[in-house]
Parts: C-alpha cells; structure tokens; sequence
C-alpha cells in the first residue's frame, strides 16, 4: 500500500471566511472521488486543525500501488477538483508519498 500525504497553506490574501468554504469545497470534491478512481483505498481531507498546526490543511489518502498513485495525479476527475477547489487558493503545498 502506498501513502500520499499532502499539507496545504492557504493563501493569505483570503478571508476567514473565504479559507473557511475553501477548506468546505476541498474536502467535499476530494473525498467525493472515493470509488470513483481504480486503486483509489481510502481519502480523507482534514480541515480542523488546532490552533497549534502550521498548515490549513490536510489530506490522507491510500493507494493500492505507486503506479495507482501516478494514475490518480492525472486522472482528469481528480485534476479538476484540484484546479477548481485546491490549486488556485494555495500558497504552500508539501507532500510525502510513502508505502507501509
């Protein structure tokens, strides 16, 4: 099984409340490709973080293999809640991939 593991800064440009329906429409489309995309294991996106994190957000996901994961990055479902809900409102995004 492979691990992707992805931290998001919001832009700070935003309000509270425009972060807020952000982190909403993020979490919504990316869980919302569970089933939908082959080797696809489990997807979870954290939006409440305490008051301690350094990030806003916080997605966890599971593949069954690295080359499900490739397949995941260009499929054109996940490409387009990225380019919608995630890419245009982020200001700083770290990720490890990792099999367990």
């Amino acid at each position: 099984m492979v691990k992707h593991i992805i931290l998001w800064n919001l832009s700070e440009e935003l309000t509270d409340e425009q972060k807020r329906e952000v982190k909403m429409n993020a979490k919504a489309g990316l869980e919302s490709l569970k089933g939908k995309i082959s080797g696809l294991i489990s997807i979870k996106v954290n939006i409440n973080g305490l008051e301690t994190s350094n990030c806003d957000m916080m997605l966890d996901s599971s593949f069954e293999s690295f080359e499900a994961l490739k397949e995941y990055s260009v499929n054109p479902e996940h490409v387009k809640i990225a380019d919608t809900y995630v890419r245009p409102f982020t200001a700083k995004r770290t990720c490890i991939d990792f099999e367990e």
